[in-house]
């Protein structure tokens, strides 16, 4: 590549890689690099090292070096919601704290019940004010709360701002003035006037900027935190930080008005772009926006691909007891596309995948489990379907109150992520399980951290007037090939009777989780 050529990096924390694009003005993938990292559960809690963030993002950097070119802009995404709380001289008050902890539950309630607003146990400010309640120590001297992406774009470029689709993950957005809601932070406020702390929330809360907006720079030190040999310079533009719910609808195309993409990993989320707001609250549906403020109905699952991932780590490491390691790329293609093979609803067997708490359906705490009848159909392909389903059966629960109760009416979704890698299998049965066409654009396994690029290259590239809807639709998406599997009603047949008997089991995850957990 020749050196001169402008780029834009885009980098993205994700649950189970942290993974950098280097975009070109054509907004092609010239470069990318990664590095693997795993959530810890430590003192009952589900966090990651910081220490690992920099490890990472500096792997991620090496990889990419002899590629950079001319790097226009960077932009940082990163897992939503949680709790990384800072004092004054920049020290972490407590671990990080996850979106996937399900330890906020009283928090969410009565927040939830002050606001008139669904407030999930996973943003920032549930974690907050569940810290308040717990009556912890730290809360008083807390002087800057973020987010993962947030802290990170902080260190960079000194600047403790960031994007609105991130900032809607915190606490609950104003879309009229695309900033967080004034009422709701007077209430938040007076709830907590008894406690004397020297803060106000708006205080310690991020600056909110709309994608192409709040363009900060790349310091000295910050460029050493990225690439300690110097080949990155300080100056260099860096877009607000985004959530990956918001890189994932800008890698989809899905930021404008009836649109919606679905996001599968570690966890699973759709996205519904609203042209009306829904007719009342649901503590299952999560309020958030599209990284230009626009609302959008968030349907969050905490588990997706954990559970399927160890099952086809266990086949790996069956297969090297006869001598032989297939490639894993090889491994995960070839179980996937056993599945297609099974039964149309999995040979009436039952998996829940909750490696942890799950809010949708109740669950504080979770305990992977698979169950079987005596007639069940147990073969491979059928195992690997009802696997399969399980990762998808809590995002079809939520999706049926916005389809059902809501009438949200969608054409299709948009979808990527590890889930959808290999080609076909993921995607065809989503479509059966949700009954709407899934489409795959070719970038479809680069997901958030080109979602990110993206942001990145409109910030730099802009014209004046020109939307972010715009810019993708006509820059970046007008040539893009798209793979789109509508529904097949065998397949919709098959998943439906599945998820009764998921429904069922979740009652035998019941006493899992009951008789099991703390044992």
């Amino acid at each position: 590549m020749n050196g001169a050529q402008n780029t834009f990096l885009g980098i993205e924390l994700g649950s189970t890689r942290i993974k950098a694009v280097l975009i070109d003005e054509g907004y092609e993938t010239v470069a990318a690099g990664g590095f693997d990292w795993e959530n810890r559960f430590e003192n009952e809690i589900w966090t990651y090292h910081l220490d690992d963030v920099w490890a990472g993002l500096k792997a991620c950097c090496k990889q990419l070096k002899e590629e950079y070119g001319s790097i226009g802009c960077i932009g940082i995404s990163a897992m939503m919601h949680g709790y990384l709380a800072f004092d004054k001289d920049d020290n972490l008050l407590t671990g990080f704290r996850t979106w996937r902890n399900t330890i906020t539950g009283e928090a969410a309630e009565k927040l939830t019940e002050a606001f008139s607003f669904n407030i999930p146990q996973r943003w920032s400010v549930a974690h907050l004010y569940q810290a308040i309640l717990n009556g912890e120590e730290h809360v008083k001297d807390i002087a800057y709360l973020t987010t993962l992406a947030g802290y990170v774009h902080y260190k960079l470029t000194g600047d403790k701002s960031i994007g609105i689709g991130d900032a809607s993950g915190m606490f609950p957005i104003d879309s009229t003035t695309g900033g967080f809601d004034a009422g709701m932070l007077a209430k938040f406020d007076a709830l907590v006037a008894d406690k004397g702390f020297g803060w106000k929330l708006a205080d310690i809360l991020p600056k909110v900027w709309p994608a192409g907006e709040g363009v900060g720079k790349l310091t000295a030190e910050g460029a050493k935190l990225l690439d300690p040999s110097g080949a990155l310079k300080e100056g260099i533009a860096v877009c607000p930080p985004e959530g990956d719910a918001g890189t994932g609808m800008v890698a989809t195309n899905a930021v404008a008005e009836r649109t919606g993409n679905v996001s599968a990993g570690t966890s699973v989320f759709a996205m519904i772009v609203l042209e009306n707001a829904l007719s009342k609250l649901y503590t299952e549906i999560d309020m958030v926006t599209t990284p230009t403020g626009k609302p959008v109905a968030m349907v969050h699952c905490n588990n997706c691909t954990s559970d399927l991932d160890a099952w086809i780590q266990l086949f790996g490491e069956a297969t090297e007891v006869f001598g032989t390691k297939p490639d894993k790329s090889a491994l995960y293609e070839r179980l996937y596309r056993e599945a297609l093979e099974g039964d149309k609803d999995g040979g009436g067997m039952f998996s829940c995948n909750y490696l942890s708490g799950e809010h949708t359906t109740g669950f504080e705490q979770g305990s992977p489990l698979f169950a079987r009848l005596p007639d069940s159909d147990f073969s491979l392909a059928n195992f690997m379907r009802t696997l399969l389903f399980s990762s998808m059966a809590t995002l079809k629960l939520g999706m049926d109150i916005l389809t059902e109760k809501e009438s949200v009416k969608l054409e299709q979704l948009l979808a990527h992520g590890g889930l959808f890698k290999t080609k076909e299998v993921a995607q065809r049965l989503m479509a059966a399980a949700l009954n709407v066409p899934v489409a795959v654009m070719e970038s479809a396994s680069e997901g958030g951290a080109w979602g990110i690029a993206l942001l990145a290259a409109y910030a730099a590239q802009k014209s004046e007037g020109e939307t972010l809807e715009t810019f993708l639709a006509d820059r970046v998406f007008s040539k893009m090939i798209v793979s789109r599997i509508d529904p097949d009603e065998k397949d919709i047949q098959g998943f439906a009777k599945f998820m009764d008997m998921y429904k069922t089991g979740l009652m035998v995850e019941r006493a899992a989780v009951d008789n099991l957990s703390g044992r």
